[in-house]
């Protein structure tokens, strides 16, 4: 499904993607992990088509998306679905004409039919009955369902989420996680998460993959991530700390 070959991002000589190579199967669910600055929404913006590579190729479903032009980049952006980190839910639009909002751009569909797609979507991430509701009356957690329903909503081959439990308590993060995989069942599609969750990770994917300063140190099967032998990885995992020099204060 993607393939990033030697890809670079650079803004002067400040390096943020260096030289990456990186493979994702048609239906797997891949988790990328990595510390603030370390890369992952830089990599979700050069997938979504928001931002050029500085050099090297991004493979999607067998297209060359570095090479495109944006009108040509719009059709394969069809087959993917993007959860943004804050949901990014239109404020003046009900919960209806949000998930509905990519079918009456990019389809010819009737209004019966896309009320129909919109009800049962819905009802997939459990908020059936909520479309004339507004953003601003739901919580968190919602808002982020209905991110994923409008995600969902044009049946794409690729499901991109960016961080799907930031600021959720545990319950509500797990149920996020429960409809990512469910989603994945669902439609059979491929699917990259960047989360901070180690929870959620574990649960969700195939394979993980750590960035950082710009490069992956260790891609590998859930359960092999875990055990990874990798002293990085395991810092992650357990969240330590990394030491810190602290100068003790003089008196002048």
């Amino acid at each position: 499904m993607i393939e990033l070959r030697d890809v670079v991002v650079a803004y002067d000589s400040r390096v943020i993607l260096d030289s990456i190579n990186l493979t994702v199967e048609d239906g797997e669910t891949l988790v990328i992990l990595g510390g603030s600055g370390s890369g992952k929404s830089t990599l979700l913006r050069l997938l979504i088509g928001l931002q050029r590579p500085t050099s090297g190729q991004i493979i999607v479903d067998g297209v060359d998306i570095t090479t495109i032009s944006e009108d040509e980049f719009n059709t394969v952006r069809q087959k993917m679905g993007m959860v943004f980190q804050y949901s990014a839910l239109f404020d003046s639009m009900s919960v209806g004409e949000n998930v509905a909002f990519g079918l009456r751009q990019h389809t010819d569909k009737k209004d019966d039919e896309i009320n129909g797609i919109v009800s049962e979507r819905l009802d997939w991430v459990g908020l059936r009955g909520y479309e004339s509701y507004m953003p601003n009356e739901l919580s968190g957690g919602m808002k982020k369902r209905v991110s994923l329903a409008r995600a969902i909503a044009l049946d794409p081959t690729l499901i991109l989420y960016d961080e799907p439990s930031s600021g959720l308590d545990p319950i509500t993060s797990g149920t996020i996680s429960m409809l990512i995989r469910g989603m994945q069942e669902r439609l059979d599609c491929t699917s990259i998460v960047v989360t901070h969750d180690m929870q959620s990770a574990f649960y969700v994917a195939d394979r993980i993959a750590l960035l950082d300063k710009g490069k992956f140190i260790e891609i590998s099967p859930t359960e092999e991530f875990k055990h990874s032998s990798n002293p990085k990885v395991q810092q992650f995992i357990n969240g330590a700390a990394e030491p810190i020099h602290i100068v003790a204060r003089r008196d002048v």
